[in-house]
């Protein structure tokens, strides 16, 4: 695999940039081309061998977007360990649970992170999470800052050994269904998953799906600017673009960091050619005006892309119209962590192929997309709505969940046997074209991070004062969707503001800031079946305030409940408003 993606370019041109990294700092990208990082790779692939890492272990990947974080994937890759990044945003609470979960033998991180402007402490959050993991022997600590920070008995310094290891290192043989990594993910249940992805399969459909969606030709920049902690950074800025021998930017600071026009300056400075970003960053960008766009030269790009979410039309129209200026293709496209690279796309087609705004349209080679509806039959023709199944394998699809095989037969193929089933609903147009509608399940999407309502009820549920909580999403401006939390307290106690406060404390803690609900909404009871089960879909009526059409209430244990949290909602809100 990492011949692939680097000896076989050494060998050809040696000299090619195959990354840029643009830090934090504004204007201070470095390139880093093949060679180099074949000879970092090899080195840390050096040095975690010497520390007894081995093939078939695990190892987490706690860092900021950067060269070294890359070379740490294909360092793990060249030696046939198993790498899991997590994100570097994820909370000390939440590393552990997905080091535990895996079983990782080490884990590789930064002194410091550094993202618009701020420090932010990696090392101190991993002291804090291998604490209580007994699997891990050693932490392996790179420096992105001159600040020093605590090193332990585990600890090694990770540059220092580098310099010291050869930088030769003889690829391990790897069979094409053997891991290559895992990745966290939530589902509508309780803990993430992790995720499981193959050798061959894996690269093949990250590289075919980065070369035919984007239409990337060599010599081309190609800028995603995901973080390597999510599935788009795995397949969209590192394993795709390097397979495809492909220049690919690093971007480790935020869309407003110094102002609203960073993503454009990078664009005209780097001379970007593929522009991949979320619609959430859109959403929060076109608030600022144009401003901030028109300011820079975009006249390299030539592809736009949209992941992580379904892009709404106002943020499309702003995307084509005032980035793209209405020349550049502009791609929709739709995956999943489980899928490995991209399913539904309006590229690659028919040269000149309509693209309808908002929508992801064309299923990628030898993906067979159908819908289905609650008696799990096949509906045919067009101009219909149901379950997104896909009815055949493709080279890219995850193998199993970690170390729980049953639960990735359940959540994916036993609701509609003999198919795959994304947990989405889309729509089939008059024309045949796919448009994703949403999540089925009791999944949100916040900013493009998906988060199973479940964990953020997992984690309010600790606070002594909180015996209830459902949690629901609703639309929001900037992020799609938002985290709207309905509690019940134990006495009526006068602290309300206080729980409140806790509450987002202990979800920051627990899982990450991201997840912290907008809004939280103390109720006396929550809307309960005969069997227990919370109604959330009566829930999603009052925030949404469709409460004229509340549907079949007969089920509720107690149907004056509504009315109930109907009044409590109304005088949050007016209290809001005041």
């Amino acid at each position: 695999l990492t011949v692939n993606c680097l000896d076989r370019h050494v060998e050809k041109s040696p000299n090619r940039v195959a990354l840029i990294w643009e830090r934090d700092e504004p204007g201070t990208a470095v390139h880093v081309t093949y060679r180099e990082l074949l000879d970092l790779t090899c080195r840390l692939a050096n040095t975690l061998k010497k520390y007894g890492i081995q093939k078939g272990d695990k190892v987490a990947v706690y860092m900021s977007v950067s060269p070294l974080s890359v070379a740490a994937m294909l360092a793990c890759a060249r030696i046939g360990a198993v790498h899991t990044v997590v994100f570097a945003g994820f909370s000390a609470e939440s590393l552990a649970g997905r080091i535990t979960d895996s079983g990782c033998k080490a884990v590789i991180t930064y002194n410091q992170g550094v993202r618009g402007g701020r420090i932010v402490e990696l090392k101190t959050t991993v002291d804090e999470a291998v604490k209580n993991c007994p699997s891990v022997k050693h932490v392996f600590v790179a420096q992105r800052t001159d600040n020093k920070v605590q090193m332990g008995d585990r600890d090694i310094p990770l540059e220092e050994e580098m310099a010291k290891a050869s930088s030769v290192c003889v690829p391990e043989s790897m069979d094409s269904e053997d891991m290559l990594f895992m990745l966290y993910t939530s589902g509508s249940t309780g803990k993430p998953k992790g995720i499981v992805h193959s050798q061959a399969g894996y690269l093949l459909y990250a590289a075919v799906t980065h070369k035919y969606v984007f239409d990337y030709q060599q010599g081309d920049v190609f800028g995603c600017v995901a973080d390597i902690g999510w599935i788009t950074g795995h397949s969209y800025v590192v394993y795709g673009p390097l397979c495809n021998g492909a220049t690919s930017v690093l971007f480790e600071s935020t869309p407003v960091y110094p102002d609203p026009g960073r993503y454009w300056e990078v664009v005209q400075r780097l001379k970007i050619n593929q522009f991949y970003g979320a619609p959430t960053a859109i959403r929060l960008l076109l608030n600022y005006g144009e401003e901030w766009v028109k300011k820079y030269d975009r006249s390299s790009l030539k592809t736009l892309g949209s992941v992580g979410e379904p892009i709404n039309n106002e943020a499309w129209q702003w995307f084509y119209h005032v980035v793209g200026e209405g020349r550049c293709t502009l791609v929709d496209t739709w995956w999943q962590t489980e899928t490995g690279g991209i399913c539904i796309a309006p590229r690659p087609s028919e040269e000149k192929a309509e693209i309808v705004p908002a929508m992801a349209m064309r299923p990628f080679f030898g993906i067979v997309p159908v819908l289905m509806d609650e008696n799990g039959k096949v509906i045919e023709g067009n101009d219909v709505s149901g379950a997104l199944c896909i009815a055949q394998p493709w080279p890219g699809m995850a193998r199993t969940i970690y170390g729980d095989h049953q639960r990735f037969v359940d959540a994916y193929f036993k609701t509609y046997p003999g198919y795959y089933f994304t947990g989405d609903g889309a729509y089939r147009t008059k024309k045949g074209y796919y448009q994703i509608t949403g999540r089925m399940d009791d999944v949100i999407n916040i900013s493009g991070h998906r988060l199973g309502t479940a964990e953020i009820e997992d984690a309010m549920a600790d606070h002594p004062e909180v015996p209830e909580t459902a949690v629901i999403g609703y639309p929001h401006k900037i992020k799609g969707e938002g985290a709207f939390a309905f509690i019940v307290l134990k006495e009526q106690t006068a602290h309300i503001d206080r729980v409140k406060e806790e509450l987002k404390t202990i979800v920051a803690s627990k899982i990450a800031k991201y997840a912290v609900p907008d809004h939280i909404l103390v109720v006396k009871r929550l809307p309960k079946t005969r069997s227990g089960k919370i109604m959330r879909r009566l829930l999603r009526k009052v925030v949404t305030e469709q409460s004229s059409d509340m549907g079949d209430v007969t089920t509720l244990d107690d149907p004056s409940v509504v009315k109930e949290i109907l009044d409590a909602y109304q005088e949050y809100k007016d209290k809001g408003s005041s």
